[in-house]
């Protein structure tokens, strides 16, 4: 990769893991992460896993009412981030679920973490069908934004709720 940015071997764990899906028992199930972002390590030569920002499968209605707006509340307002998000939604044929890779890069973000990021983010991920790249809060806080990236006009609900 441009930058010399390595990717940390736990941040393909979470990769993994979000990507099959196995049959599981429910307290498995409920470990599943629904969503993780990733951020540079201090020294800015690796992309880690970012203590806590994350949301598991399980804390959905418990804890955390819409998945897609606590997802959206997790990224940082100033900063560059990675995210995996498995997003859930209906199109008018099936229900369907998908692994989105983000690449958050707000205009308020540093030029060089900006920099840094964007030159990095090739050391992504195999098999991920729906890549975004994200510029600010208005391009994300709508949910149907995110489901034209998945469908088009075909996508009539994103995690339950109606577009």
């Amino acid at each position: 990769m441009a930058s010399g940015v390595t990717v940390n071997d736990e941040v393909i764990k979470v990769f993994n893991d979000m990507k099959v899906r196995k049959s599981s028992t429910q307290e498995e199930i409920k470990k599943r992460k629904k969503a993780v972002l990733f951020c540079l390590s201090d020294d800015k030569r690796q992309i880690i896993v970012e203590e806590a920002k994350q949301i598991l499968v399980g804390d959905i209605d418990d804890t955390v009412e819409d998945p897609y707006t606590s997802f959206v509340k997790l990224l940082p307002l100033n900063d560059c981030r990675y995210a995996l998000y498995d997003a859930t939604y209906e199109t008018k044929e099936s229900k369907k679920e998908d692994l989105v890779f983000i690449f958050w890069a707000p205009e308020s973000a540093p030029l060089k973490s900006n920099m840094i990021y964007a030159s990095s983010k090739d050391a992504k991920f195999t098999g991920i069908k729906h890549e975004w790249q994200v510029n600010g809060l208005d391009d994300i806080k709508d949910r149907s934004t995110l489901g034209e990236k998945l469908g088009g006009n075909v996508v009539v609900s994103l995690e339950g709720k109606p577009l």
